[in-house]
């Protein structure tokens, strides 16, 4: 095949250049886009996780009224003022909050592009095992970005708009803050998702085991925990709700680990066996 062929070190670089492009030209679509809309999405995205008939709110008044915590589960009130305290907040927050939206929905083109570039100089094996790697890189991003604004975003608005050293001091945010504050929640959490992906390849190069994830497992613990609360409010209960779904992303890790190490095992089987026919 045509795209199969040596190509040039210029060459790839060329190749680079137009799949880099293509997908900053969809990222600027996308960010131009989201700026035209710009009242609207902070009106019902970046500052509705703010609002206490935001969804996450309701979901943990439901689960106050199940357990008879209603008076410290239900949110009434998220006591706190935006502000812009720089002539150049809003504009500034304007363009970054527009671009962090047309980077996050033109995310899986990106990551397309990626793999167009990546793809030719792969083996037909290795691409085999890559297959709808595009699909679940995309899948885990948006999951974690999820994650992020419907869980991670509203606990830290909550817990750090409540936060008083002192009653003469009334909290009111710089909305560089605020806004800087919910696009790192939100994409941390889509970076973080995508655990899963990087031990998979990790494991298909031999760089980690099944046994090794286990037998550090303990000390895996520990770095969640730590992540938990550098990311989070310093309260346990936002730790506790950001550490489980890391722990549970890191006990699947450890299952892809072992379905790979057991698919290399049987196609070595498979190879043994025809090399001795």
């Amino acid at each position: 095949m045509a795209e199969e062929k040596e190509m040039s070190f210029l060459d790839h670089l060329e190749e680079l250049r137009w799949h880099v492009i293509r997908s900053l030209f969809a990222v600027v679509v996308l960010t131009i886009i989201a700026f035209i809309k710009a009242p609207w999405i902070f009106q019902n995205i970046i500052f509705a996780v703010a609002r206490p008939d935001f969804i996450f709110f309701d979901w943990m008044c439901s689960l106050g009224k199940l357990t008879g915590a209603e008076e410290t589960l239900c949110v009434t009130e998220i006591p706190f003022k935006i502000q812009s305290r720089q002539m150049t907040g809003q504009f500034t927050m304007h363009i970054a909050s527009s671009l962090f939206m047309g980077f996050v929905f033109a995310f899986p083109y990106v990551v397309w592009e990626i793999w167009r570039f990546i793809k030719p100089g792969l083996m037909s094996k290795e691409r085999n095992y890559s297959r709808g790697a595009v699909f679940f890189i995309s899948l885990l991003f948006f999951l974690g970005v999820s994650f992020g604004y419907f869980i991670m975003s509203p606990l830290a608005v909550y817990f750090l708009s409540n936060y008083r050293i002192s009653d003469m001091i009334s909290n009111e945010f710089d909305i560089t803050s605020y806004v800087s504050t919910i696009i790192t929640l939100v994409f941390g959490s889509g970076i973080l998702f995508q655990l899963p992906i990087v031990v998979y390849f990790l494991t298909k190069i031999g760089f980690v085991t099944p046994a090794f994830l286990r037998q550090y497992r303990k000390h895996a613990i520990v770095i969640i925990l730590i992540i938990a609360a550098i990311i989070t409010p310093p309260d346990p209960f936002s730790q506790t709700i950001i550490g489980i779904p890391l722990y549970i992303l890191y006990e699947f890790s450890i299952l892809i680990s072992a379905m790979v190490v057991r698919q290399q095992e049987r196609e070595d089987r498979e190879a043994d066996k025809r090399y001795n026919t």
